[in-house]
């Protein structure tokens, strides 16, 4: 059994289950940026789920950049939250603003920061299995 594999899949689970809380359940809008985040998330979800289930390495290559570009997108979206003057450069013009908090637990821990925490799980399982990969190959 492939931990980091599992671990990668539980996280892209858990996210993908908690978006659709957040959305569903309490009725909180997503806004641009919490879509595009979904975008990267949610097929995650399903391809490490397949790939934990066929204990296939070899998807890293195909999930490996949804999950950077991914945390990329989380990374600009907690700077618009928590840094002001980032404000006036934010891409939601309608409907919900992106620096909008709809949870703020222990004055740090937003939406963006969950999805970023779940990407970076993600990508370091990710590396990991990679690096595990190229290491078995040169011996």
């Amino acid at each position: 059994m492939n931990k980091s594999l599992l671990l990668a899949w539980v996280a892209a689970l858990v996210a993908t289950i908690g978006s659709l809380y957040f959305s569903e359940v309490l009725h909180y809008i997503p806004c641009t940026l919490c879509w595009y985040q979904r975008i990267f998330m949610y097929p995650l979800a399903i391809l490490l789920g397949i790939a934990f289930y066929r204990n296939d390495n070899g998807i890293v290559s195909y999930t490996l950049p949804l999950s950077i570009v991914g945390m990329m997108i989380s990374g600009y979206h907690i700077a618009l939250q928590k840094i002001p003057y980032l404000q006036q450069f934010e891409m939601c013009k309608s409907g919900v603003p992106c620096s909008k908090d709809y949870i703020n637990w222990f004055g740090f821990i937003t939406i963006p920061v969950l999805a970023f925490v779940a990407f970076s799980i993600i990508t370091i399982c990710l590396i990991r299995i990679a690096v595990r990969k190229r290491e078995e190959e040169t011996v």
